[in-house]
């Protein structure tokens, strides 16, 4: 017992430490104009405009991004393709605020991101990542972390839009039934599904989804696809996908590759015109298709480990 107890001491001091590390972090700077410059939020779908954004995680780090321009009008489907390496989940990092580009603008609805509010921007934002995080305790609670407000009605909704009803009339307790630390009761399409379920609670007016579909399987792809396609009939969604299946549905795709837009058009239009989307979506995006069966794909080297402390700091402005 005794050695148990100072395991046990042990885990708690490194787990305070860490907390504490979180605690000590830098906050993010907000804008200075805010009070001279009130936002009138509305229900739309989000515009979303990169004007030569160029960006690099550090100063000693390779530029991730070199001069990177698109626009994306409010709702529908935007998917990013491109090597990996090339700059697609950085987009991600760049609207959500969590690094300042070197150069050029990023605005959402016409707004420069860093005249924003921080949490006003990121209330505007659902975010599902290839591994989304489901915490030790009820499903309840996991849907609540997007909306603490949010009503059983409105979560039951929520889990209907994902095709997850069925899902929860099995449950032994609902929505009071324990899911395991990382969600470890659930599989793993149905730990995606509850995190898009979550992202949906908040009602964002931009839905990024980086890779959601990555370490699904076929059926569980399939389900996944009709939620997006339904979702971005009311809110603007952008996919970072590997999979062919998932591109096609987009009203346009944006191709990427060493940090430059190469091209940008509908799936019919990149095969005819632009020589490396065709060879992604011969190859590597039929490939990666073909290996439902044999698992998850390889995520996308962009630095993360940074990332995940800004994410971490940004929670407690959501």
């Amino acid at each position: 017992q005794l050695v148990m107890a100072i395991t046990t001491f042990q885990s708690g001091t490194a787990a305070l430490g860490r907390i504490n590390e979180v605690e000590q972090l830098p906050t993010e700077p907000e804008a200075p104009s805010l009070a001279m410059t009130p936002i009138a939020l509305s229900a739309a779908p989000a515009a979303v405009h990169f004007e030569d954004v160029a960006f690099r995680y550090r100063d000693d780090a390779p530029t991730v991004h070199h001069g990177v321009t698109f626009e994306i009008p409010p709702g529908g489907m935007t998917a990013f393709v491109g090597p990996s390496g090339s700059g697609k989940s950085t987009v991600f990092a760049l609207i959500e605020r969590l690094y300042e580009p070197e150069r050029g603008v990023v605005t959402v609805d016409g707004r420069n991101v860093a005249d924003w509010p921080l949490h006003e921007l990121r209330a505007q934002i659902g975010y599902v990542e290839q591994d989304a995080p489901v915490l030790a305790g009820t499903l309840r609670d996991n849907l609540r972390l997007a909306a603490p407000t949010a009503t059983d009605d409105e979560i039951r909704r929520a889990l209907a839009r994902t095709r997850l009803t069925g899902f929860l009339e099995r449950l032994p307790d609902g929505l009071d039934t324990i899911v395991g630390h990382r969600g470890s009761t659930l599989s793993g399409g149905e730990r995606q599904r509850v995190a898009i379920a979550r992202a949906l609670l908040r009602q964002p007016r931009l839905l990024l989804l980086d890779e959601a579909t990555s370490q699904l399987d076929a059926v569980n792809e399939l389900a996944l696809r009709e939620i997006i396609a339904e979702v971005s009939a009311t809110t603007t969604v952008l996919v970072v996908a590997h999979r062919l299946s998932t591109v096609t549905l987009a009203d346009r795709i944006i191709v990427m590759d060493a940090g430059v837009v190469r091209g940008i058009g509908t799936h019919a239009e990149l095969v005819a015109g632009d020589d490396l989307y065709r060879e992604l979506a011969t190859t590597r995006l039929l490939a990666v298709a073909n290996e439902d069966e044999d698992g998850a794909e390889a995520s996308d080297p962009e630095p993360v480990t940074v990332d995940i402390e800004h994410r971490l700091t940004a929670a407690a402005v959501r």
